[in-house]
């Protein structure tokens, strides 16, 4: 995982909800954490991470904040922390 997806790890765990991470930056992230992406029907897309799944509405601009604290609580669920990648 190189600088610029921990940066992006840490904004999706901030507090306040960061609404202004791109979409293609989290999909490379969660990439680079070992998750598999899958494009659903109707613009939703699959991530499967440590044996767990979730699908979120894709978005060709900036996550909404409700999509962002999805993406938290499953990479919560996951096992994942900010603070295990520091920046």
């Amino acid at each position: 995982m190189n600088h610029h997806h921990r940066k992006v790890l840490h904004a999706i765990f901030s507090h306040p909800v960061n609404a202004n991470i791109d979409m293609k930056e989290i999909e490379h992230t969660l990439e680079a954490l070992g998750a598999e992406l899958e494009t659903k029907s109707g613009s939703r897309l699959g991530i499967s991470l440590n044996g767990h799944k979730i699908a979120v509405q894709h978005v060709n601009h900036s996550v909404p904040k409700e999509e962002v604290i999805q993406i938290r609580k499953f990479l919560e669920t996951c096992g994942v922390a900010a603070a295990d990648y520091p920046v």
